[in-house]
Protein backbone atom coordinates (compact mmCIF):
# COMPACT_ATOMS: atom_id res chain seq x y z
CA UNK A 1 0.00 0.00 0.00
CA UNK A 2 3.07 2.08 0.92
CA UNK A 3 3.52 2.37 -3.21
CA UNK A 4 0.54 3.38 -4.44
CA UNK A 5 0.96 6.86 -4.33
CA UNK A 6 3.95 5.86 -6.50
CA UNK A 7 1.70 3.28 -8.62
CA UNK A 8 -0.60 6.39 -9.14
CA UNK A 9 2.05 8.43 -10.94
CA UNK A 10 3.44 5.85 -13.02
CA UNK A 11 0.15 4.85 -14.51
CA UNK A 12 -1.31 8.58 -14.90
CA UNK A 13 2.55 9.14 -16.98
CA UNK A 14 2.10 5.63 -18.96
CA UNK A 15 -1.87 7.07 -19.61
CA UNK A 16 -1.05 10.81 -21.16
CA UNK A 17 2.19 8.82 -23.16
CA UNK A 18 0.70 6.32 -24.73
CA UNK A 19 1.60 7.42 -28.65
CA UNK A 20 5.55 8.91 -27.50
CA UNK A 21 8.12 6.30 -26.67
CA UNK A 22 8.47 4.99 -23.20
CA UNK A 23 11.12 3.69 -21.23
CA UNK A 24 11.35 1.95 -18.42
CA UNK A 25 13.58 4.74 -17.44
CA UNK A 26 11.22 7.17 -17.90
CA UNK A 27 8.47 6.02 -15.82
CA UNK A 28 10.83 5.09 -13.24
CA UNK A 29 12.11 8.75 -13.32
CA UNK A 30 8.44 10.01 -13.49
CA UNK A 31 7.55 8.04 -10.31
CA UNK A 32 10.65 9.47 -8.92
CA UNK A 33 12.77 5.90 -8.19
CA UNK A 34 15.55 4.06 -9.63
CA UNK A 35 14.78 2.09 -12.65
CA UNK A 36 15.60 -1.63 -10.61
CA UNK A 37 13.68 -1.15 -7.61
CA UNK A 38 10.89 0.56 -9.46
CA UNK A 39 10.32 -2.39 -12.10
CA UNK A 40 10.54 -4.94 -8.89
CA UNK A 41 7.54 -2.65 -7.09
CA UNK A 42 5.28 -2.49 -10.24
CA UNK A 43 5.99 -5.71 -11.36
CA UNK A 44 4.50 -6.74 -7.97
CA UNK A 45 1.68 -4.07 -7.58
CA UNK A 46 0.28 -4.31 -11.82
CA UNK A 47 0.64 -7.70 -12.88
CA UNK A 48 2.94 -6.95 -15.84
CA UNK A 49 6.26 -5.26 -16.89
CA UNK A 50 5.64 -1.56 -18.16
CA UNK A 51 6.80 -3.03 -20.89
CA UNK A 52 3.90 -5.75 -21.54
CA UNK A 53 1.90 -3.20 -19.90
CA UNK A 54 2.43 0.05 -21.65
CA UNK A 55 1.79 -2.48 -24.82
CA UNK A 56 -1.79 -3.55 -23.88
CA UNK A 57 -2.60 -0.68 -23.21
CA UNK A 58 -1.85 0.78 -26.30
CA UNK A 59 -3.34 -2.79 -28.47
CA UNK A 60 -6.35 -1.84 -26.49
CA UNK A 61 -6.65 1.89 -27.71
CA UNK A 62 -5.28 0.39 -30.88
CA UNK A 63 -8.93 -2.20 -30.76
CA UNK A 64 -11.06 1.50 -30.07
CA UNK A 65 -9.38 2.93 -32.92
CA UNK A 66 -10.29 0.08 -35.47
CA UNK A 67 -13.75 0.25 -34.81
CA UNK A 68 -14.47 3.55 -34.11
CA UNK A 69 -12.37 5.61 -36.20
CA UNK A 70 -11.42 5.11 -40.51
CA UNK A 71 -7.93 5.73 -39.54
CA UNK A 72 -5.56 2.94 -42.63
CA UNK A 73 -4.14 -0.34 -40.02
CA UNK A 74 -0.63 1.15 -40.38
CA UNK A 75 -1.12 4.70 -39.43
CA UNK A 76 -2.92 2.76 -36.19
CA UNK A 77 0.11 0.45 -36.33
CA UNK A 78 2.00 3.50 -35.91
CA UNK A 79 0.04 5.59 -33.54
CA UNK A 80 0.56 2.80 -31.67
CA UNK A 81 4.70 2.87 -31.63
CA UNK A 82 4.76 -0.76 -33.51
CA UNK A 83 7.61 -0.18 -36.42
CA UNK A 84 5.53 -1.59 -39.05
CA UNK A 85 1.81 -2.79 -39.86
CA UNK A 86 3.36 -6.77 -39.78
CA UNK A 87 4.60 -6.31 -35.88
CA UNK A 88 1.39 -4.57 -34.49
CA UNK A 89 -0.43 -7.26 -36.82
CA UNK A 90 1.24 -10.55 -34.63
CA UNK A 91 0.96 -8.17 -31.14
CA UNK A 92 -2.85 -7.73 -32.14
CA UNK A 93 -3.49 -11.47 -32.89
CA UNK A 94 -2.07 -12.34 -29.61
CA UNK A 95 -3.69 -10.11 -27.55
CA UNK A 96 -7.30 -10.80 -29.39
CA UNK A 97 -7.11 -14.33 -31.48
CA UNK A 98 -7.64 -12.85 -34.67
CA UNK A 99 -5.81 -9.73 -36.97
CA UNK A 100 -6.73 -5.85 -37.11
CA UNK A 101 -8.70 -6.46 -40.43
CA UNK A 102 -10.61 -9.35 -39.45
CA UNK A 103 -11.38 -7.73 -36.07
CA UNK A 104 -12.86 -4.65 -37.80
CA UNK A 105 -14.86 -6.29 -39.98
CA UNK A 106 -15.90 -8.78 -37.56
CA UNK A 107 -17.06 -6.63 -35.01
CA UNK A 108 -18.59 -3.93 -37.00
CA UNK A 109 -20.89 -6.45 -38.03
CA UNK A 110 -21.54 -7.37 -34.25
CA UNK A 111 -22.17 -3.77 -33.47
CA UNK A 112 -23.65 -1.87 -36.35
CA UNK A 113 -26.42 -4.07 -37.51
CA UNK A 114 -30.20 -2.76 -36.31
CA UNK A 115 -30.97 -6.02 -34.58
CA UNK A 116 -27.65 -5.21 -32.14
CA UNK A 117 -28.25 -1.75 -31.85
CA UNK A 118 -32.03 -2.45 -30.68
CA UNK A 119 -30.27 -5.49 -28.32
CA UNK A 120 -27.53 -3.18 -26.84
CA UNK A 121 -30.88 -0.63 -25.93
CA UNK A 122 -32.67 -3.06 -24.48
CA UNK A 123 -29.60 -4.37 -22.38
CA UNK A 124 -28.86 -0.83 -21.00
CA UNK A 125 -32.68 0.14 -20.44
CA UNK A 126 -32.72 -3.01 -17.88
CA UNK A 127 -29.15 -2.37 -16.95
CA UNK A 128 -28.13 -5.60 -17.26
CA UNK A 129 -24.06 -7.03 -17.40
CA UNK A 130 -23.69 -10.20 -16.79
CA UNK A 131 -22.74 -11.39 -12.78
CA UNK A 132 -23.52 -7.59 -11.56
CA UNK A 133 -26.19 -5.60 -10.41
CA UNK A 134 -27.36 -1.94 -9.85
CA UNK A 135 -28.11 -0.77 -6.69
CA UNK A 136 -27.63 1.71 -3.73
CA UNK A 137 -29.85 4.95 -2.70
CA UNK A 138 -30.73 6.54 -5.79
CA UNK A 139 -30.51 3.54 -8.46
CA UNK A 140 -33.11 4.10 -10.57
CA UNK A 141 -31.18 7.93 -11.12
CA UNK A 142 -28.19 5.66 -12.81
CA UNK A 143 -27.04 3.61 -15.62
CA UNK A 144 -24.71 0.77 -16.12
CA UNK A 145 -23.52 -1.03 -19.06
CA UNK A 146 -20.85 -2.42 -21.06
CA UNK A 147 -18.54 0.05 -23.50
CA UNK A 148 -16.56 -1.34 -26.21
CA UNK A 149 -14.77 2.19 -26.84
CA UNK A 150 -13.26 3.13 -23.67
CA UNK A 151 -11.74 -0.19 -22.95
CA UNK A 152 -8.51 -0.50 -19.80
CA UNK A 153 -7.50 -4.17 -21.35
CA UNK A 154 -9.27 -6.80 -23.44
CA UNK A 155 -12.74 -5.50 -25.25
CA UNK A 156 -14.73 -4.11 -23.21
CA UNK A 157 -15.19 -2.17 -20.06
CA UNK A 158 -18.34 -2.09 -17.57
CA UNK A 159 -19.60 1.40 -17.01
CA UNK A 160 -21.30 3.40 -14.33
CA UNK A 161 -22.85 6.57 -15.26
CA UNK A 162 -25.70 9.28 -13.53
CA UNK A 163 -28.42 10.23 -15.88
CA UNK A 164 -31.23 12.46 -13.96
CA UNK A 165 -28.37 12.37 -10.45
CA UNK A 166 -28.80 16.28 -9.44
CA UNK A 167 -27.17 16.22 -5.98
CA UNK A 168 -24.01 15.01 -4.09
CA UNK A 169 -25.96 12.99 -1.55
CA UNK A 170 -27.60 10.86 -4.28
CA UNK A 171 -25.61 7.57 -5.03
CA UNK A 172 -25.00 4.08 -7.07
CA UNK A 173 -23.28 1.23 -7.07
CA UNK A 174 -22.24 -1.64 -9.78
CA UNK A 175 -21.86 -4.70 -7.38
CA UNK A 176 -21.67 -7.83 -6.68
CA UNK A 177 -22.12 -10.37 -3.75
CA UNK A 178 -20.58 -14.07 -2.78
CA UNK A 179 -20.25 -16.32 -0.29
CA UNK A 180 -16.29 -15.84 2.15
CA UNK A 181 -15.55 -19.25 2.07
CA UNK A 182 -12.40 -19.17 0.20
CA UNK A 183 -11.22 -16.52 1.96
CA UNK A 184 -11.96 -17.08 5.38
CA UNK A 185 -9.32 -16.31 7.80
CA UNK A 186 -7.39 -14.74 5.37
CA UNK A 187 -6.60 -10.94 4.39
CA UNK A 188 -7.50 -10.06 1.36
CA UNK A 189 -6.93 -7.00 -1.48
CA UNK A 190 -9.19 -6.31 -3.72
CA UNK A 191 -7.72 -4.06 -6.77
CA UNK A 192 -9.19 -2.86 -10.15
CA UNK A 193 -8.90 -0.23 -12.80
CA UNK A 194 -11.18 2.97 -12.52
CA UNK A 195 -11.72 5.60 -15.13
CA UNK A 196 -13.51 8.74 -14.39
CA UNK A 197 -15.20 11.61 -16.47
CA UNK A 198 -16.75 14.95 -14.52
CA UNK A 199 -17.53 12.71 -11.39
CA UNK A 200 -19.28 15.77 -9.18
CA UNK A 201 -19.06 14.37 -5.64
CA UNK A 202 -16.67 11.29 -5.53
CA UNK A 203 -16.31 7.56 -7.09
CA UNK A 204 -14.17 4.75 -5.59
CA UNK A 205 -13.96 0.82 -5.31
CA UNK A 206 -15.91 -0.41 -2.66
CA UNK A 207 -15.86 -3.61 0.10
CA UNK A 208 -17.87 -4.89 2.56
CA UNK A 209 -17.09 -8.26 4.46
CA UNK A 210 -20.46 -9.86 7.18
CA UNK A 211 -21.59 -12.58 8.89
CA UNK A 212 -24.49 -14.52 8.88
CA UNK A 213 -26.47 -12.41 10.43
CA UNK A 214 -26.10 -9.19 7.85
CA UNK A 215 -23.74 -7.22 10.08
CA UNK A 216 -20.74 -5.45 8.96
CA UNK A 217 -17.34 -6.68 9.69
CA UNK A 218 -15.46 -4.87 7.81
CA UNK A 219 -15.61 -2.19 5.15
CA UNK A 220 -14.17 0.45 3.12
CA UNK A 221 -15.58 2.61 0.42
CA UNK A 222 -12.40 4.39 -0.51
CA UNK A 223 -14.33 8.01 0.96
CA UNK A 224 -10.90 9.19 2.58
CA UNK A 225 -9.33 8.76 -0.48
CA UNK A 226 -11.89 9.92 -3.42
CA UNK A 227 -11.95 9.72 -6.98
CA UNK A 228 -12.73 13.18 -8.33
CA UNK A 229 -13.69 15.17 -11.52
CA UNK A 230 -11.76 13.53 -15.05
CA UNK A 231 -8.16 11.02 -14.62
CA UNK A 232 -7.11 8.46 -16.90
CA UNK A 233 -7.26 4.54 -15.89
CA UNK A 234 -5.08 4.08 -12.99
CA UNK A 235 -4.97 0.84 -10.36
CA UNK A 236 -7.06 0.81 -6.90
CA UNK A 237 -7.51 -1.33 -3.93
CA UNK A 238 -8.91 -2.27 -0.79
CA UNK A 239 -7.28 -4.32 2.14
CA UNK A 240 -9.82 -6.38 4.16
CA UNK A 241 -9.44 -8.89 6.69
CA UNK A 242 -11.91 -11.84 5.95
CA UNK A 243 -13.35 -13.07 9.94
CA UNK A 244 -13.01 -16.92 10.62
CA UNK A 245 -16.70 -16.44 10.89
CA UNK A 246 -17.73 -13.89 8.00
CA UNK A 247 -20.24 -15.39 5.88
CA UNK A 248 -20.03 -13.23 2.53
CA UNK A 249 -17.95 -10.16 0.86
CA UNK A 250 -19.61 -7.76 -1.03
CA UNK A 251 -17.87 -5.23 -3.60
CA UNK A 252 -18.01 -3.02 -6.45
CA UNK A 253 -17.70 0.25 -7.69
CA UNK A 254 -19.64 3.15 -6.10
CA UNK A 255 -20.74 6.92 -7.51
CA UNK A 256 -22.12 8.95 -5.61
CA UNK A 257 -23.36 13.10 -7.39
CA UNK A 258 -22.84 13.12 -11.23
CA UNK A 259 -20.59 11.83 -13.86
CA UNK A 260 -19.23 8.25 -15.25
CA UNK A 261 -17.17 5.68 -14.42
CA UNK A 262 -15.26 2.74 -15.86
CA UNK A 263 -14.05 -0.04 -14.76
CA UNK A 264 -12.06 -3.23 -15.76
CA UNK A 265 -9.68 -5.91 -14.58
CA UNK A 266 -10.95 -6.76 -10.96
CA UNK A 267 -9.08 -8.90 -8.80
CA UNK A 268 -8.57 -10.68 -6.01
CA UNK A 269 -5.67 -11.64 -3.87
CA UNK A 270 -4.91 -13.43 -0.63
CA UNK A 271 -2.22 -10.66 0.83
CA UNK A 272 0.18 -10.85 4.33
CA UNK A 273 -0.02 -8.49 7.39
CA UNK A 274 2.82 -6.82 5.59
CA UNK A 275 0.23 -4.91 3.06
CA UNK A 276 -2.06 -2.30 5.89
CA UNK A 277 -5.72 -3.14 5.70
CA UNK A 278 -7.42 -0.49 4.56
CA UNK A 279 -10.76 -1.01 6.94
CA UNK A 280 -13.15 1.82 8.22
CA UNK A 281 -15.41 -0.08 10.18
CA UNK A 282 -15.25 1.03 13.64
CA UNK A 283 -14.52 -1.78 15.92
CA UNK A 284 -11.48 -3.66 17.04
CA UNK A 285 -10.58 -4.87 20.68
CA UNK A 286 -11.83 -3.03 23.89
CA UNK A 287 -8.78 -1.01 25.07
CA UNK A 288 -7.95 -1.85 28.90
CA UNK A 289 -8.52 1.81 30.14
CA UNK A 290 -10.18 4.89 28.99
CA UNK A 291 -7.48 7.66 27.26
CA UNK A 292 -6.98 10.93 26.47
CA UNK A 293 -9.88 11.85 29.30
CA UNK A 294 -8.79 15.90 29.15
CA UNK A 295 -8.41 15.91 25.79
CA UNK A 296 -4.94 17.63 25.97
CA UNK A 297 -3.05 14.70 23.83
Amino acid sequence: MKYHPMIYQALDYIETHLEEELTLEQVAAAAGFSKYHFHRIFLEQVGASVTDYSRSRRLASASALLLYTSEDIIQIAFRSRFESQEAFTRAFKKEYGMPPGRYRKLMESVLYTQDQREENKKMNDKNQVKGWILSGADPSLYEIGMDRETVHRGKVSGYLKSVSATSETQFATIMQQFRSDKYKGKRIKLSAFIQVEKVSAFAGLWMRIDNAAGDTMQFDNMSDRPIQGTASWNLYSIVLDVPSDSASISFGVLLTGQGKVWMDNFAFDIVDERTPSTNMQIGGELRDEPENLSFEE
